[in-house]
């Protein structure tokens, strides 16, 4: 016995499941002692003991403890005696997996321990003391098995979790439909290497020709796009019967000037559910290659990826238009002041830009100069002109024309001042592009750092992210966070956006 007094159990080596009950017996000259035990650092108990008895100290809750004696002999000196660690865990371990039912064929390889992982509040990651029945399944045989997977700490605690395995018969009519979509895409790929051959085969020959080879017969290709503009025609029919469908094909009216497709709103948005159909049939193909079924999020991914993957292209598409347009609309302005100063009408200056311009905005002057060919006046072909192409600078110059128009005034002063304003407006926004291109790329990496996050941790570990999409509480946090980036995108937009 240690001076002062001593624990029967001084401390424990490994964690364990059981209650610990540690004996404090005091030495002999020892007139009076109090303990203090602690659970994790904190004092949950306390007692002074007056006389020369042992004393059973009780710990029953998982956590760490440690006891803190202070004896008093006869004289009054005070000594302190401390024990070592008791460390109860009665917490099980706890297994996550990624599915608790799983579909397979019948001779189709079952990969056990995928996405199967287990860890314990002590002990960490244990996901390689995880033991399985599988040894005892045979997976050869059609109907349902329980694979349960167990898992032990080193307190002792175990925790078992089951997996039902249904072995399907194998769907041959899966492997037909697999062989068919082999042998078409086979065909296509052999027509499209006899097109190309053939097209070369023309272009050797036609510099030996008096006159080059034409064929009058439509290609396959616009073949195949005169029947897809059929299509949409008799579905956009069918669409604008629903009010609901036109509001949100006036959404997508903008569009049409750069669809080569579409003629309407309305068109474009039967191209929307035509391509998401389409993604749906590629989604299912690929399913079909692995010989499984699709399920409900399969299903629903690719049917919304293929909807909106319109919006994207025509977007960007639309973007690049304007941007285009306001380039050239500054030269446009340039030849109209030239040809008004040179004596010409302003209907002989639209004419001249048409000519003298390539791009997007020599095929606007074409429309106004077709139209004003037609009879209409020059106030109503600017207002068609400025309604198609929705740009500030055009409504005021359409203001301005037909301002002029009606009272009269000199036209090249004005014309003058519009020149200068939009050279001003031009060279302010190019400056302003220049000092803000640092802010902006920083933006650009922060909204693809996410991305290169998730994509090299798939690398490393493909079934990281499985809990996102398998548990109530990682869909709702992985929902939490598309709603949250999206609104880091518009505030950012928003921030980033200045006004001219």
């Amino acid at each position: 016995m240690t001076e002062g007094g001593s624990f029967d159990i001084v401390n424990t080596t490994k964690p364990t499941n059981k209650d610990i009950v540690v004996v404090f017996s005091p030495a002999q000259n020892i007139q009076k002692y109090n303990y203090t035990l602690y659970k994790n650092d904190k004092e949950i108990n306390s007692a002074v003991i007056t006389d020369n008895q042992s004393t059973s100290i009780y710990m029953n809750d998982t956590g760490t403890y440690k006891i803190i004696v202070k004896t008093y002999d006869s004289a009054g000196i005070e000594t302190i005696i401390t024990s070592g660690s008791y460390v109860i865990d009665k917490k099980p371990p706890i297994i996550n997996i990624s599915s608790s039912e799983l579909n397979i064929y019948k001779g189709e390889k079952l990969l056990i321990n995928e996405g199967v992982t287990a860890k314990d509040n002590y002990d960490g990651d244990i996901t390689d003391n995880i033991t399985n029945n599988s040894q005892k399944i045979n997976f050869d045989e059609i109907g349902q098995h329980n694979l349960t997977y167990t898992v032990s700490d080193a307190a002792g605690n175990t925790t078992s979790k089951t997996v039902n395995i249904n072995v399907l018969e194998n769907p041959y009519h899966l492997y037909f439909l697999q062989g068919l979509i082999i042998l078409v895409l086979t065909f296509v790929i052999f027509l499209i290497i006899k097109f190309r051959k053939a097209l070369k085969l023309e272009k050797r020959i036609e510099s030996f020709t008096i006159e080059p080879l034409k064929n009058k017969e439509p290609s396959l290709f616009e073949r195949a796009i005169n029947q897809y503009q059929k299509v949409v025609k008799k579905w956009a029919k069918l669409l604008e019967k629903s009010v609901f469908a036109q509001k949100y094909a006036k959404k997508l009216e903008k569009y049409h000037t750069v669809s080569i497709f579409h003629q309407s709103g309305i068109e474009i948005l039967v191209g929307k559910f035509i391509v998401s159909f389409i993604f749906l049939i590629i989604a299912g193909f690929a399913k079909t290659t692995q010989l499984k079924l699709m399920s409900s999020y399969e299903i629903i991914f690719p049917l919304l990826v293929g909807f909106f993957v319109l919006d994207i292209v025509y977007f960007v598409k639309y973007k690049i238009y304007r941007d285009k347009l306001e380039n050239d609309l500054l030269s446009a302005i340039i030849i109209m002041n030239n040809a008004f100063k040179s004596g010409r009408s302003i209907s002989q200056a639209i004419d001249i830009v048409s000519k003298e311009i390539e791009g997007e905005i020599a095929k606007e002057f074409e429309k106004i100069s077709l139209e004003l060919s037609y009879g209409l006046g020059i106030d109503v072909v600017f207002k068609r002109f400025a309604a198609r192409v929705n740009l500030e600078e055009v409504n005021y110059l359409t203001a301005s024309l037909t301002i002029l128009n009606k009272t009269g005034g000199n036209i090249i002063a004005v014309f003058e001042s519009i020149e200068r304003s939009l050279f001003n407006k031009k060279k302010l926004r190019l400056e302003l592009k220049t000092l803000t291109g640092s802010s902006r790329i920083i933006v650009y990496i922060l909204l693809v750092v996410p991305f290169l996050f998730i994509l090299f941790v798939s690398l490393i570990s493909p079934s990281y992210f499985i809990p996102f999409l398998t548990t109530q509480l990682g869909i709702f946090l992985l929902i939490s966070m598309i709603i949250y980036y999206i609104i880091f995108i518009i505030c950012v937009r928003k921030i980033m956006k200045v006004a001219i």
